[in-house]
């Protein structure tokens, strides 16, 4: 297939609906990192541009005295009959694009490679990464092997993700950790259930202490995180007619960027400390991300609040914010979309929302 052609220097609406028209789900995105390639080495002055695998990376070197990164994932979750991309305008939501990543986030690259085409002499350094497999396991995203291989490029003043945000500045993020508690029992004919152990009943007091769990607010730089510890998961049981030896309750804590992923794992265990303590349940980790910290008392990233009337909230949610927060550089989330609307099969944006994105990101890079 040819390598679509992109017009970096468009409204940036029309940029984003060339690149949704592109198919790029997770593990495919070779075509639109092509595409994208190739319009920064043909439309952009000053930038060293680098490929990496399907990661497509510039970056100025002008000896500016800050440097702003940029950088947004290629990749779309499968696509549900909703590409090509499709316009509709009425009096309701007016011009709205609509296709499978509209929202999350092709609109937000197109912001972005548009500004690198068209700003003359911005006031930061620049650097653009745009990179593959955000939307699948962490394992295979895109910025951990450009951490591995091509550090340097991840050294900056202040990282803007493109994730949506509905405009708004997102700051930060919540970290996450699942834990298994388990249970064991004795299995038996459950005609005689009193011979028998019943592993799945060894999980009703977890339950009951989730039901009653209250989750903690904190306020950071102004952004109030709201914590979350909920069941997403629960298994157990051999066949109708037998007692169950074995089943476990999945449990998800989404907690608030102060505490480390320790620390949140200490709070779960103590909730839980009474099944632990006598072994009813066993806990094991399977799957933990720290948090992000606002980070806006950074002079660069204060200036971006500026640039933005002043208008910030907390990220509900992990996103890769956390990766520069924790190689130290402050990080925001910041694009075009509803995130509520991500994923979804009528996702769409709103194409004047694209633009105040665009105009806000202009005003702060020149200022």
């Amino acid at each position: 297939m040819s390598v679509p052609e992109l017009n970096l220097r468009a409204d940036p609406a029309e940029l984003t609906a060339a690149l949704v028209d592109i198919p790029s789900v997770s593990r495919d995105e070779s075509l639109i990192a092509d595409a994208v390639h190739a319009a920064l080495r043909a439309q952009t002055r000053g930038f060293e541009i680098v490929r990496l695998g399907n990661n497509v990376l510039a970056r100025t070197d002008a000896g500016k005295d800050s440097r702003v990164i940029l950088a947004g994932h290629l990749d779309t979750v499968p696509i549900v009959d909703n590409v090509p991309s499709r316009r509709t305008d009425t009096a309701e939501e007016g011009a709205v694009l609509h296709g499978c990543g509209t929202v999350d986030m092709k609109s937000g690259l197109a912001v972005f490679a548009h500004l690198a085409a068209t700003l003359d002499d911005p006031r930061h350094d620049l650097t653009l990464i745009f990179y593959d497999c955000e939307e699948i396991a962490a394992e295979f995203n895109g910025l951990g092997r450009i951490e591995r291989e091509l550090p340097d490029w991840l050294i900056g003043d202040v990282a803007i993700l493109g994730e949506p945000t509905g405009g708004l500045i997102e700051a930060g993020c919540q970290g996450t950790l699942r834990v298994r508690l388990s249970a064991t029992g004795t299995r038996a004919h459950s005609a005689r259930a009193w011979m028998g152990e019943n592993a799945i009943h060894k999980l009703g007091g977890a339950l009951t202490t989730l039901a009653a769990y209250r989750p903690r607010r904190v306020d950071i730089d102004g952004c109030e995180y709201r914590e979350g510890l909920s069941a997403v998961a629960v298994a157990g049981g051999v066949a109708g007619n037998v007692i169950p030896d074995g089943a476990h309750l999945d449990v998800n804590f989404r907690f608030a960027p102060d505490r480390t992923p320790e620390q949140a794992l200490a709070h779960v265990r103590e909730v839980f400390a009474a099944d632990l303590a006598d072994g009813t349940l066993t806990a094991e980790v399977t799957d933990s991300a720290p948090g992000a910290l606002p980070g806006l008392a950074h002079p660069a990233a204060a200036a971006l609040v500026a640039a933005a009337g002043g208008r910030f909230r907390a990220k509900f949610g992990w996103t890769d914010v956390a990766r520069f927060a924790a190689l130290g550089v402050p990080a925001v989330n910041l694009g075009p979309g509803d995130p509520s609307l991500a994923h979804r099969a009528d996702e769409r944006v709103p194409l004047t929302q694209i633009r105040e994105v665009t105009d806000l990101l202009r005003g702060y890079l020149r200022a």
